[in-house]
């Protein structure tokens, strides 16, 4: 009766939430149990009446797919660069705009436009820009800076460094965004109380602004690492299927891809697809359990 009485009393509420739970439902819990049960299973996807079952088969090729930890350590080494140089300009573009007084409006705007601009229209744009015919490079030959054309798309060691630079331009407006909101949180007698007491404006960000940013620092960490290791429209773009040459474009959703929609072994996609998530969660309580311990 006490449980009747409860959804009676909450009837609207329950309503309202029904569409999403039942979209969840469909769209989040059915995919991914689905993909655990293909974990178990050789599934090619152009012959699915010869579907077997192949117990933790799956899982010990994925633990040893050089290819897989490949395209990990190639993502990892994309978003050291990515995080370290999007944090100092947003964070530098954020107290910059706090400080802005007049026009703020459409500053705040200006920055804010890359991350509505298309990856896709992103990449081809900058990627043309940044290659060996186009302006920059071009007027970088003009000037002597450079002796020839840098084809960086063919290059290993440039790729996931001239994707981060791209990427950076590309999102720091959002995290700019965040940052702003902490500083304009910080109460301006701070400040006020603190040059009186003669600090510098070095020692004002060192000594409050920083240290009051740390959950903003804590947030922004915890969602590179999640959206970051998942990069692949970046690369979908620019690379073949395998990441190029040496496969240094190579990131684990891409070589999950091409593993499922090009090879057709959907079985083995959804292994690797489930591990990766797994990786990212481990490393996600990583963050929480050592870096939030800090914030707090």
């Amino acid at each position: 009766m006490k449980l009747i009485h409860t959804i009676d009393k909450y009837k609207w509420g329950y309503i309202f939430v029904a569409p999403w739970i039942v979209l969840f439902c469909i769209f989040g819990l059915y995919p991914i149990w689905l993909s655990i049960k293909l974990t178990f299973l050789k599934y090619n996807l152009l012959e699915p009446s010869k579907v077997r079952f192949v117990g933790l088969n799956n899982w010990f090729n994925g633990i040893r797919d050089g290819m897989f930890w490949l395209s990990l350590r190639n993502i990892v080494y994309n978003q050291v660069i990515f995080i370290a140089l999007t944090f100092f300009i947003s964070l530098g573009v954020a107290i910059c705009l706090y400080r802005i007084v007049r026009f703020s409006s459409f500053f705040r705007t200006a920055y804010f436009m890359p991350v509505i601009t298309s990856i896709v229209v992103v990449m081809i744009v900058l990627g043309y820009i940044s290659g060996p015919e186009g302006p920059l490079q071009t007027w970088l030959l003009k000037i002597g800076v450079l002796k020839h054309g840098i084809y960086w798309k063919i290059m290993p060691p440039l790729v996931m460094p001239v994707l981060a630079v791209i990427n950076s331009w590309k999102w720091f407006g959002i995290q700019a965004v965040i940052f702003l909101g902490g500083i304009s949180a910080i109460p301006t007698s701070y400040y006020e109380a603190a040059e009186l007491d003669g600090a510098t404006t070095r020692q004002m960000f060192w000594r409050i602004t920083f240290p009051l940013l740390r959950p903003q620092v804590f947030f922004i960490l915890v969602m590179n690492v999640i959206y970051g290791l998942q990069m692949f429209t970046e690369v979908y773009v620019n690379f073949d299927l395998y990441g190029g040459v040496h496969h240094a474009g190579l990131t684990p959703v891409l070589y999950i891809y091409a593993i499922g929609l090009d090879k057709f072994r959907m079985g083995y996609a959804s292994t690797l697809g489930i591990l990766l998530g797994i990786i990212i969660l481990f490393l996600t309580i990583l963050e929480f359990k050592f870096i939030k311990r800090r914030v707090d």
